[in-house]
């Protein structure tokens, strides 16, 4: 196999207990790796021990957290002007198997529609699908992989799903080019899903690659402010919706649709339904504005869409 020009992208933010197990992995990867890691303002030694395990990784380091999305487009822009041929993004809470990149950069070449490959993802311990992941491959969204694992056939083919959590996603520089990265419009959560949007939008695929896999330590993670709220989550989802270039939803007509059935909930006394409605038009309302400009720019067409004018040089020491 032609070698090629790969760079790794992990986001730190206090990782330190998943430093070894993480870089120590990528060190024994069969295809060489340039580790670029972009740390969102750790202060429980996550740097320091990085640069004892894995010496060679670049480290920039954020003065604070700027979200996933947003550090990842750092690593992105920098990884493709350094003429990467492919960028392998990995949860700072995960670790390779040494085949992991390479088998996957060797199907992904076969099948170039496929713009995002991802392996499977195991729990830390190794004994399980990884939960969360198991959603993403179930039969209506995965025709045929878990009956093809169980009977161990077409293993080395690359399975299209709709959509996959990017804890370890294999980019192709073709699917940067013409995708881009993270939208700004998503500080964390729901970032990955409207990349997917993005893509499909532009007619290539993602897939899974089941003959190959990470280890994903989120079973041990606790819930972050980010999860506590399920108001948050669900109005994150909103906004994926209406950002998707696909689906192209009227802003307005939405908004004003929901204020109307707000208030009808009120009337008819119905205060919980009525707050769930409140919440979606003031989501829109307070980032109508943002939304349509993401969408102007995801379905422009032009190269590099939101790493065009990423000034890196200035955001990290």
């Amino acid at each position: 196999m032609e070698i090629s020009k790969v760079f790794v992208i992990i986001i730190t933010y206090n990782g330190f207990k998943w430093v070894d197990k993480c870089f120590s992995s990528l060190k024994k990867s069969i295809i060489p790796v340039q580790i670029i890691v972009i740390d969102n303002g750790s202060v429980d030694g996550t740097i320091d021990q990085i640069k004892i395990v894995n010496p060679e990784a670049i480290v920039y380091k954020l003065e604070k957290n700027q979200g996933f999305g947003y550090a990842n487009n750092i690593g992105i822009k920098i990884a493709y002007d350094a003429g990467a041929d492919f960028v392998f993004l990995l949860n700072q809470d995960a670790w390779i198997e040494p085949n992991t990149i390479s088998d996957l950069i060797k199907h992904q070449k076969k099948m170039p529609e496929y713009g995002i490959v991802s392996p499977m993802h195991l729990t830390g311990d190794g004994l399980e699908i990884d939960y969360y992941f198991s959603n993403y491959i179930i039969p209506t969204r995965c025709p045929n992989l878990f009956s093809n694992i169980y009977l161990q056939k077409n293993i080395n083919d690359i399975y299209p799903v709709e959509s996959v959590n990017a804890a370890a996603w294999l980019i192709c520089r073709n699917c940067i080019k013409k995708i881009g990265g993270f939208s700004p419009l998503f500080f964390h959560y729901g970032e990955d899903d409207n990349y997917i949007d993005r893509l499909h939008y532009y007619n290539l695929k993602i897939g899974i690659l089941p003959s190959v896999v990470i280890y994903h330590d989120r079973e041990k993670r606790v819930n972050n402010r980010f999860f506590i709220n399920e108001n948050v989550v669900l109005n994150r989802l909103l906004m994926v919706e209406y950002a998707n270039p696909i689906l192209n939803k009227k802003l307005f007509a939405s908004k004003m649709f929901f204020l109307k059935s707000a208030i009808l909930s009120i009337i008819k006394g119905n205060i919980s339904e009525s707050k769930k409605l409140w919440g979606k038009f003031k989501t829109l309302h307070i980032n109508m504005k943002s939304i349509q400009k993401h969408r102007t720019e995801s379905m422009s067409g032009k190269d590099l869409c939101f790493l065009d004018k990423l000034d890196y040089k200035r955001l990290v020491s």
